[in-house]
C-alpha cells in the first residue's frame, strides 16, 4: 500500500551566505589541484607586489647616500624592480588561466545538476511553478557563481594577503603607529562597508523578487499571445507588467542611493587614513628617523594599500550580490523530488504487460479526494476504455500509471509488480501516450518526431511518420522535415500536431499505450481519420483509452464508466447499452448531438 500523498511544503526560509558557500565548495574541490596551484600563484604575485616598494626604497637611498652615487646607476636594483613587476603580472595571469577551468567547470556542473533536478521534481511542483521567474533565478544564479569566484580569488583573497604583508613590513621596519593607523583604516573601512552592504542586500533581494515577478508576467503573457489578442487585453497586460517594473524601479533607485552613500563613506575613511600615514612618514623624515627612501616606500605601500581597500568595498558588494543571486538557484536544488526510486527498485523489461489498478484511492490534496476504490485490470495486448464526464478522474489514471504521483491507498501494478518498486526510467520507457493537448518543442518536425526515441535512425523516423499518415504532409512542405513547428507547435493544425504525437509514440514503440482524449479537440472528419491510425498502433498493445466521446471506444474489450471518481458501470459496448444505465444515457445524448450537427452541416436543396 502506498503512503499518503504529501502536503505541499511550506516556503523555505532564506539561505544564509555560509550555507550557499558550503553548497558551492564541493563543485570547486573537484578541481583541487588547480585551486591549490591558483592560490600558490596568487601568493607569489602578492609577494612580488609588496617587495616592489622595498626595492624603490633601496634605489632612492642608494642615489641619495652621497653626491658620487648619483653617477652610478644601481643596475641590479633596477633589474630587480623590473623582475618583480614582471613576476607580479605573470603570476597574476597564470592564476587567472589556471582558475578559469575551475570557475567555468563549476558553473557548468551546477547548471546541469539544477536542470536535472528540475526534471526530477514532481508534476505537483511544476504545476505550481512560475516558469519565467524560475528561469530568471537560474540565469542569475549561474552568473552569480562566476562573479563570486572571480571576486573571491581575484580580489578578496589578494586584498587580505596584501594587507597582511604590508602590515608585517610596517611593523618590522617602521614605527608601530604605522601599523596601528593601517589597522584602524582597515577596521573602519570594513565595518562601514559591511553595515551598509547588508542594508543594500535586502534591497537587492527585493529587486530580485520583483524582477522575477515581472519576468513571470511577461513570459506568461507572451505564451498566451493569442488569448491576449482574443480579448484585446494588450493594455491590461502592459499595465500589469509596468506595475511590476514600477516596483522594481523604486527598489533599484533605493539601491543606487545606498551605493552612493557607501562610496562616499569609503572615500572619507580612506582620505583620513592616508593623510595620517603620510603625516607620520613626513614627520619621521624631518626627525631623522626615516630616510627619503623610507618615505617613498611608505608612500608606495599606501598606494598599494589604497587600491585593495577600494576594491574591498566593490568586491564585498559584488560577492553579497552574487550570494543573493545564487540563493534562489540553490534553493531550487533543495526542493523535495517527492517521487523517487527505492534503493532496491527493479528495472522493468517486458514486451507483454498486464496493468492492474488495485483498489486505488487518490487525491491531489488531502482534503479533496479524486479517486475512490478504483479497481480494474488491462490484460496484456487488450484495450480498456475509461469514460465519464469532465472531472470524473479519468486523466488522473494516466498520471498515476506514469507515477507522476503516488496513490493514497491501493496500488498500480504491471505484471503483478507495484510500479513503486520499479525504476521510474524503465517504467516510463514502457509507456507511450497520445495526449489530448499535444505540446511540441519549438524546433523542426524531424526533431519532434525523433524525440520519441532520440537514438532512432532516420529510416525509423520516416517509417513512424508513414505509420501516422503524416509523411506525405511533411514532404509537401517547402522545408520538409526541417519545417519549424513554432512555440508549443502553434504553426501546425490540431490534426497535424496529433499525427506528430502519434508518430513519435509509434517510434517509441512501447508495450503500454495511453490514448488520453486523443481526438476530443478535433473535428469529426479529422477525428475519424486519426481514430483509424490510433486503432492500428493500439493493436497487440496493452491500451488504456481515456475518452469523453463514446464513439471512439465502442471496440474496446472493456469499457469502464467513472463518475465522481468511482466505477459505476463496466462491460462491453453492447452490454452497457442493454443495461440502459449511465453509459446508455451518455450514448443517446451524444448520438443526438451528432445528428443535430450532421443536420446543420447538410446543405439544404
Amino acid at each position: 500500500m502506498s503512503s499518503p500523498a504529501p502536503d505541499i511544503p511550506a516556503a523555505r526560509p532564506p539561505r544564509s551566505d555560509w550555507q550557499t558557500l558550503q553548497t558551492l565548495f564541493p563543485y570547486l574541490w573537484r578541481y583541487k589541484a588547480r585551486v591549490l596551484l591558483a592560490i600558490a600563484c596568487l601568493v607569489l604575485a602578492k609577494v612580488a607586489t609588496v617587495a616592489i616598494p622595498l626595492i624603490l626604497k633601496e634605489v632612492v637611498d642608494h642615489l641619495t647616500a652621497s653626491p658620487q652615487s648619483l653617477l652610478v646607476v644601481p643596475a641590479a636594483l633596477i633589474l630587480a624592480y623590473g623582475g618583480l613587476r614582471l613576476a607580479s603580472t605573470a603570476f597574476g595571469e597564470l592564476r587567472d588561466a589556471v582558475f578559469a577551468k575551475v570557475a567555468q567547470g563549476a558553473i557548468r556542473q551546477v547548471a546541469l545538476e539544477t536542470f536535472n533536478h528540475l526534471h526530477q521534481l514532481s508534476l505537483r511542483y511544476h504545476l505550481n511553478r512560475q516558469t519565467g521567474g524560475m528561469t530568471r533565478d537560474i540565469s542569475r544564479g549561474t552568473r552569480g557563481i562566476g562573479s563570486l569566484l572571480s571576486f573571491m580569488l581575484f580580489n578578496i583573497l589578494p586584498i587580505f594577503l596584501e594587507i597582511l604583508f604590508i602590515t608585517i613590513i610596517l611593523v618590522t621596519l617602521y614605527d608601530w603607529r604605522f601599523a596601528a593607523v593601517t589597522l584602524a583604516i582597515i577596521v573602519a573601512y570594513a565595518s562601514f562597508t559591511i553595515v551598509v552592504t547588508e542594508w543594500r542586500t535586502k534591497t537587492r533581494r527585493a529587486m530580485n523578487d520583483l524582477d522575477s515577478r515581472a519576468n513571470t508576467r511577461a513570459v506568461d503573457s507572451l505564451l498566451n499571445y493569442e488569448t491576449v489578442k482574443y480579448f484585446g487585453n494588450e493594455k491590461f497586460e502592459a499595465a500589469r507588467y509596468d506595475e511590476s517594473m514600477g516596483e522594481w524601479e523604486r527598489a533599484a533607485i533605493q539601491n543606487e542611493q545606498a551605493l552612493g552613500l557607501l562610496n562616499s563613506g569609503q572615500s572619507a575613511i580612506i582620505a583620513v587614513g592616508v593623510t595620517a600615514l603620510v603625516w607620520l612618514a613626513a614627520d619621521g623624515v624631518v626627525q631623522g628617523r626615516m630616510t627619503l627612501g623610507d618615505l617613498v616606500a611608505v608612500n608606495a605601500f599606501l598606494i598599494q594599500l589604497y587600491s585593495p581597500l577600494n576594491m574591498l568595498g566593490v568586491a564585498y558588494r559584488e560577492i553579497k550580490q552574487a550570494l543573493t543571486d545564487m540563493e534562489r538557484m540553490f534553493s531550487l536544488m533543495e526542493e523535495d523530488a517527492e517521487i523517487s526510486d527505492r534503493p532496491e527498485a527493479q528495472v522493468l523489461d517486458t514486451r507483454t504487460a498486464t496493468v492492474d489498478f488495485e483498489h486505488v484511492d487518490f487525491g491531489y490534496e488531502p482534503a479533496r479526494q479524486i479517486l475512490f476504490d478504483v479497481n480494474f485490470r488491462i490484460p496484456a495486448g487488450r484495450t480498456v476504455a475509461v469514460v465519464g464526464s469532465s472531472g470524473a478522474g479519468k486523466s488522473t489514471l494516466s498520471r498515476l500509471l506514469f507515477r507522476f504521483y503516488e496513490t493514497t491507498r491501493g496500488s498500480v501494478r504491471i505484471n503483478d509488480t507495484d510500479i513503486s518498486d520499479l525504476t521510474q526510467e524503465s517504467l516510463r520507457a514502457h509507456i507511450g501516450i497520445v495526449p489530448q493537448d499535444t505540446v511540441l518543442f519549438n524546433d523542426s518536425i524531424y526533431y519532434n518526431i525523433a524525440y520519441g526515441r532520440p537514438g532512432a535512425t532516420r529510416a525509423e523516423i520516416v517509417e513512424a511518420a508513414r505509420a501516422a499518415h503524416i509523411l506525405a504532409f511533411i514532404e509537401s512542405l517547402p522545408k520538409g522535415w526541417d519545417t519549424p513547428v513554432g512555440e508549443r507547435g502553434l504553426k501546425l493544425s490540431g490534426g497535424e500536431k496529433q499525427r506528430v504525437a502519434i508518430a513519435r509514440t509509434v517510434l517509441k514503440n512501447p508495450p503500454i499505450l495511453i490514448l488520453d482524449e486523443a481526438t476530443s479537440a478535433l473535428d469529426s472528419r479529422t477525428e475519424k481519420a486519426i481514430q483509424a491510425e490510433l486503432a492500428a498502433i493500439a493493436a497487440d498493445r496493452t491500451t488504456l483509452i481515456i475518452a469523453h466521446r463514446l464513439s471512439t471506444v465502442v471496440d474496446a474489450h472493456e469499457i469502464i464508466v467513472l463518475e465522481h471518481g468511482r466505477i459505476v458501470e463496466r462491460g462491453q459496448h453492447r452490454e452497457l447499452l442493454a443495461r440502459d444505465g449511465i453509459y446508455a444515457r451518455m450514448w443517446a445524448l451524444q448520438q443526438s448531438e451528432q445528428e443535430k450537427e450532421a443536420a446543420r452541416d447538410t446543405p439544404r436543396p
